[in-house]
């Protein structure tokens, strides 16, 4: 352009450059931190001048964007942003543009005339970003903007040219040289700052030395992201006003370089750089924000937000993994704040039974974010199976059917590929089941399986069909100091119950004495009944001489669903109370237990849900611990704890062993001796009348 020759200036505009991180980040932030909090957001970005294809002014917002201490990729400059995240697409379309744009530019117009804007030139480099998340389909609208305070329209170029037409070579190189030297002397990389020129050489400094620099020969100089030859880029804009409302009433004509830092042939360059000298209006004195600009325009070229789909694009397992904690990290917005669900996703799981019960106790913790379980049994799938067992298809059950636990576990990966499912096909030692000389190394074995399983496992569902196989993994787990949790069935009704925490190591102090007053409407969580605490008899085995309507747990449909439902709902209920397995158990024997505030978000943890399908009824009982107990009383915990499988397998082998053990047999003695007493006494007193 010949010296004598002036043009209006131009600029081009800031393009918005997202990656996939930014939009997972965002995610994550809207369902986990923001809710439903549709306040401003800070946000951050990052701009390099080094581009030599793209015709455009990019800046970058990627997974950092959120983090205020992550530095900008080396040689690039941070941006500061809001976000504004709204609730729906309607309040997305509706958004008040033109007042958020007014409000960030009058932020601007204020930093200027405090003159912040000097100290720190970063701060005129600013950006918005409006935006909606459709978390269910993956779709994300979104409009940025990029604040600019406008000039008068008399600002003119009255001539442009490269730094390889002002500069020799040679000055160049020094000028390169001082602007390594100042950029590493900063802490972050500048935006904005100031060229010195001193007959051949060149001193760099920052935008507040200005004012005792107005004497000498200055160059007013950005960090240009703009790769056209042509024009400059959208930061020199607010820079303009700037230097025009500080410094304008002295300056009428400046020069102005955009820094741009390529690499040309493999070796740097800043020869292509702009320099432009323009002749500067003066605002200062102004007191009223001017007019503003900065929304981006779309693909279409149009004034409109932009929407990316990521639906396709995004990884299947971890649009899995995000989409099924949905429902839950909604419930956080309005219904449950305090919801812990880190505490309900880390439980490692082991479901002992993979049968009717199994399948739909697996099925209910994943919906509740859980992401490790085990299912352990020793049955194969029968042809009877399939339309009550929610796992398991027709063609798990032909050919003498597949291995329950093993099958299970592969279906609940196929629905959710980012569940850690193990099957583990194990035949659990039982009371009342002889156990022969041949098999005792099997038995030891199978023992020793299921001790490692409960010690690896947070929580422990007992699923069985038979109650004395539920009774070898309580003692396991009432030593270990794990929650147990019981689910059993009958042909319309079930019970739900938590063993209470036992700690061998303290003797009797964990035994609830019977004299002791319980607080009306609830029982401390350490003094709670296990499954076999009600009993009176030691188990034994069960489908000895039993028919098969016996043998099998025929019920109604519907109860399995129920139990295994409310079965997990009470786990999460144990995690979420601030004493876990400690939570005293509240009981319906008290109304007023119901209106009380509770410790837990999700509500009362009871020790028992007794239900009754027939009358629609369900009652909370809470049992007291039972001192002569066959599987949880101090005796047998300590005598497990010492002996191991020598205990056990008299256990199994000798049907009175846990009874005399444990003193029941001398109770029923005593209790059989008080009655001949009484119908002795009532036949002397009929004598003597």
């Amino acid at each position: 352009m010949a010296e004598s020759e002036s043009k209006k200036l131009m600029f081009v505009p800031f393009s918005s450059s997202l990656d996939a991180g930014f939009w997972y980040k965002l995610s994550d932030n809207k369902l986990n931190a923001y809710g439903l909090d549709e306040s401003a957001k800070s946000l951050f970005g990052f701009y390099y001048n080094g581009y030599s294809t793209s015709p455009t002014c990019r800046l970058s917002v990627d997974y950092t964007a959120f983090d205020s201490a992550a530095p900008a990729p080396p040689r690039h400059c941070k941006a500061q942003g809001e976000l504004y995240l709204t609730n729906t697409i309607e309040a997305f379309k509706e958004f008040d543009q033109k007042g958020m744009l007014k409000k960030t530019a009058e932020k601007l117009f204020k930093c200027i005339q405090s003159g912040e804007a000097v100290k720190d030139p970063s701060s005129l480099t600013r950006f918005v970003m409006l935006s909606f998340a459709d978390l269910k389909k993956y779709h994300y609208y979104y409009w940025f903007a990029f604040p600019c305070l406008c000039l008068p329209p008399d600002v003119l170029v009255s001539k442009q040219e490269t730094l390889e037409q002002r500069f020799s070579n040679s000055q160049l190189k020094y000028l390169l040289e001082s602007y390594d030297q100042f950029q590493s002397a900063s802490t972050s990389y500048q935006t904005h700052f100031l060229i010195k020129e001193t007959d051949d050489t060149f001193t760099i400094h920052n935008v507040s030395e200005t004012e005792n620099l107005l004497q000498d020969k200055i160059i007013f100089a950005f960090f240009d992201p703009c790769s056209s030859d042509d024009f400059p880029g959208w930061p020199l804009r607010n820079y303009l006003y700037l230097i025009s409302y500080t410094w304008g009433d002295r300056l009428s004509e400046v020069d102005i370089i955009c820094f741009k830092d390529r690499m040309k042939s493999g070796v740097r360059s800043i020869a292509h750089s702009l320099i432009l000298t323009l002749k500067l209006p003066s605002v200062k004195g102004t007191t009223e924000c001017p007019t503003f600009v900065g929304w981006e325009k779309n693909e279409r070229n149009k004034m409109g937000p932009r929407m990316v789909n990521l639906s396709q694009s995004m990884d299947p397992t971890k649009l899995a993994a995000s989409a099924v904690d949905l429902n839950l990290k909604l419930m956080r917005w309005r219904l449950m704040p305090d919801l812990e669900l880190d505490k309900i996703c880390n439980t490692k799981c082991l479901l002992l039974g993979s049968g009717t019960l199994g399948c739909n106790v697996a099925r209910c913790l994943i919906g509740w974010g859980v992401r490790n379980l085990t299912l352990v049994d020793n049955g194969r799938i029968s042809y009877s199976n399939p339309v009550r067992q929610s796992l398991f298809v027709f063609e798990d059950s032909l050919n003498g059917g597949r291995p329950k636990a093993e099958t299970a576990a592969e279906s609940l990966k196929k629905i959710f590929p980012g569940l850690n499912a193990v099957g583990i096909n194990l035949s659990i030692p039982m009371p009342g089941h002889h156990v022969s000389v041949s098999g005792v190394e099997q038995a030891k074995k199978d023992v020793e399986t299921l001790e490692k399983l409960i010690e690896e496992h947070d929580a422990i569902f007992l699923l069985m069909d038979t109650r004395e196989s539920r009774w070898l993994p309580t003692i396991i787990g009432a030593s270990k100091q794990k929650i147990v949790i019981n689910a059993a069935l009958g042909f319309d009704t079930f019970l739900v119950l938590r063993h209470g925490l036992r700690n061998v190591n303290e003797g009797c102090s964990q035994q609830l004495d019977q004299n002791v007053e319980i607080p009306r409407g609830e029982m401390p969580g350490d003094k709670l009944g296990c499954y076999f605490c009600n009993d009176v008899v030691a188990p034994g085995n069960s489908t000895k001489d039993r028919s098969l309507d016996q043998q099998c747990t025929v019920s109604r449909p519907g109860i399995s669903m129920i139990g295994a439902a409310l079965a997990v709902e009470l786990l999460v209920s144990i995690l979420q109370h601030p004493d876990g397995l400690n939570a005293p158990a509240c009981t319906n024997a008290d109304n007023d237990s119901f209106l009380k505030d509770t410790e837990s978000s999700l509500g009362v943890v009871p020790h028992q849900i007794r239900g009754f399908l027939s009358r629609y009824h369900v009652v909370l009982p809470a049992a007291r611990s039972f001192s002569k107990c066959t599987a949880c009383s101090d005796i047998v915990l300590t005598n497990y704890k010492s002996r191991g499988f020598d205990f056990l397998y008299e256990a199994f082998n000798l049907p009175s062993y846990l009874e005399d053990l444990t003193g029941l047999t001398q109770m029923h003695q005593e209790t059989d001796d008080a009655d001949i007493l009484s119908i002795s006494d009532d036949e002397e007193d009929e004598q003597s009348l």
